[in-house]
């Protein structure tokens, strides 16, 4: 080790040239960092240049609200017609890379070591994992995504964009009410299933295992020192460990500001709290101080706590609503939904000949551009909660597990919501905006005040978790992998987080949002095709 690459940062650990060869073990305090002004643990230069550079996006943004509403309207359609093959193909990759790690001879190894154990039990695992990776989106997409697609493959117009959808190369003409309830349900589940899980399931399993099983320090550019070798200790680390925390930053800016727009909509609708801007940001603010309480508290007294809370909330509510709703057609449809699912995943994954341009451009790129982004904070959270895990065991119960959870939540509430539709001639919730189509739908179920209530609760204990664990995980990347960084500089990027929500919905709305997280996923993608050849290549000395 050179003084010249530890100026550069992060410090070569002892032994790290030997990774390929042989296992070896590195302490987490060989990972040295600068105390400077205000109590920040600063990992130069990725700390320096990652906040400066959100600062001063912030102040951009809020100086000159007209030039970034037109740089943010431009920047979505520009990257998703242009790359939206790439997208599909990327996450179409990783759904069989992580297939093939489970009947992989791979699967054996343990994370930790063959003598590790858990540090979690299934029930606490489950929770954190699902609090922090889709909350919100399910809140916000569980009734709103079916019924766009339901409507659109049985009315052959698109919902967003004006843009005529072709279902037909998928076997559903409009007018077809069954194919439809089938189509719709199929897509959905395609936007929640396999491919997000496997995008999350490979930077959680590069994370976890050059973490505990080679020592290497918890951030994102340990896991390519088998592609770069002492090379991730300097300027190569640096960009990967830079734009991790982008990507990161404004993918959790993206889904907070949905749980913004939709508790607005629910607190309109219950209580008539104006919709709009102002009472946007002041959500945004007052829900950013709360988590902040949270993550002072840390991982086990703020993050598990409120995960668990959540959780417990949502499986009553989801319970509520399949006891209350048409019972036997949700759980009947559940089934249906899986087979038409796997009948539609060729069509649906197919990245070449798409005709239906709306449906791909408008959803799933942008859908595979934000689980992207969101994977670097989701991935290491859930690193972080996983030691002890075997890797067929980790990459089940991330991928199809999860998969399986989404799909009945979508089968549930979508379900519901079609079913109103199609048997009772209720369409408030087909009717209405994306962010109000949840509490319409629970509108028509009895106790609608509590339960459309609770939903508002749930979408801003969502957004607390998500916040207080996305600031921990950008927090450990820009401390070079320290777990136990000052809490000064959690609250720092907690602060920010909500900042940057604040100022995309102020410069855009939710299309700012989603343009800003489509810019940063694209990059990000090749970052995951590369991690997926440096756990290959990981697995490979596991079993030597």
């Amino acid at each position: 080790m050179t003084d010249d690459t530890t100026n550069q940062g992060i410090p070569e650990p002892e032994g790290a040239s030997d990774i390929i060869e042989t296992d070896y073990e590195i302490g987490q305090d060989n990972v040295e960092g600068s105390v400077g002004p205000f109590g920040f643990d600063i990992h130069n230069p990725v700390f320096l240049v990652s906040g400066l550079s959100i600062v001063a996006f912030v102040f951009y943004a809020l100086a000159l609200p007209e030039q970034s509403a037109t740089l943010f309207g431009w920047l979505r359609p520009a990257v998703t017609s242009s790359f939206d093959w790439f997208f599909l193909l990327s996450a179409d990759f990783f759904v069989l890379f992580c297939l093939f790690l489970i009947v992989s001879p791979w699967g054996s190894v343990r994370l930790g070591g063959q003598e590790a154990t858990p540090d979690y039990s299934y029930i606490g695992w489950f929770a954190m994992l699902f609090a922090a990776g889709m909350g919100i989106g399910l809140m916000f997409y569980g009734v709103s995504e079916p019924m766009s697609h339901f409507s659109t493959s049985f009315g052959g117009t698109a919902m967003e964009g004006g843009a005529r959808t072709d279902w037909a190369p998928l076997g559903a003409a409009a007018g077809d009410e069954a194919e439809s309830v089938r189509l719709g349900m199929a897509a959905t589940i395609f936007h929640w299933g396999l491919h997000p899980w496997a995008i999350y399931a490979i930077v959680a399993l590069a994370l976890a295992l050059f973490t505990y099983n080679k020592g290497l320090p918890l951030t994102i550019r340990s896991a390519f020192y088998p592609i770069f070798g002492e090379r991730v200790w300097g300027w190569t680390g640096h960009v990967i460990d830079t734009l991790a925390v982008f990507a990161t930053l404004f993918g959790l800016a993206t889904s907070l500001g949905f749980g913004a727009t939709q508790a607005n909509a629910g607190l309109n609708e219950l209580f008539g709290i104006p919709v709009g801007s102002s009472t946007e940001v002041i959500l945004i603010t007052v829900i950013t101080a709360v988590a902040l309480v949270s993550v002072v508290r840390g991982l086990d007294g703020g993050v598990k706590v409120l995960s668990e809370i959540n959780m417990g909330m949502a499986f009553l509510l989801l319970i509520f609503v399949l006891l209350v709703g048409p019972t036997v057609v949700l759980l009947t449809g559940f089934g249906a939904s899986l087979v038409a699912y796997v009948e539609y995943l060729p069509a649906l994954s197919n990245p070449f000949g798409r005709e239906d341009v709306n449906f791909s451009q408008g959803w799933t790129a942008f859908y595979w551009a934000w689980w992207i982004s969101w994977s670097p904070f989701v991935g290491m959270f859930i690193a972080r909660v996983s030691r002890g895990r075997t890797v067929r065991e980790f990459v089940v119960c991330v991928l199809l597990i999860p998969s399986l959870v989404c799909v009945l939540w979508m089968s549930v509430f979508g379900g519901t919501a079609i079913h109103q539709v199609i048997a009772d001639g209720f369409t408030s919730a087909q009717d209405a905006p994306l962010e109000l189509k949840l509490f319409k739908m629970l509108g028509e179920l009895p106790l609608a005040s509590i339960t459309s209530f609770v939903g508002i609760i749930l979408v801003v204990v969502f957004f607390v978790t998500s916040s207080d664990s996305g600031s921990l995980v950008i927090d450990t990347i820009t401390a070079g992998g320290k777990v136990d960084a000052p809490v000064p500089q959690r609250v720092f990027w907690c602060v920010f987080e909500g900042a940057v929500a604040i100022v995309l919905l102020l410069g855009g709305g939710l299309a700012a949002l989603q343009a800003m997280v489509i810019s940063t996923g694209l990059p990000f993608t090749l970052v995951l095709l590369l991690m997926c050849w440096a756990i290959f290549k990981g697995l490979q000395t596991e079993a030597r």
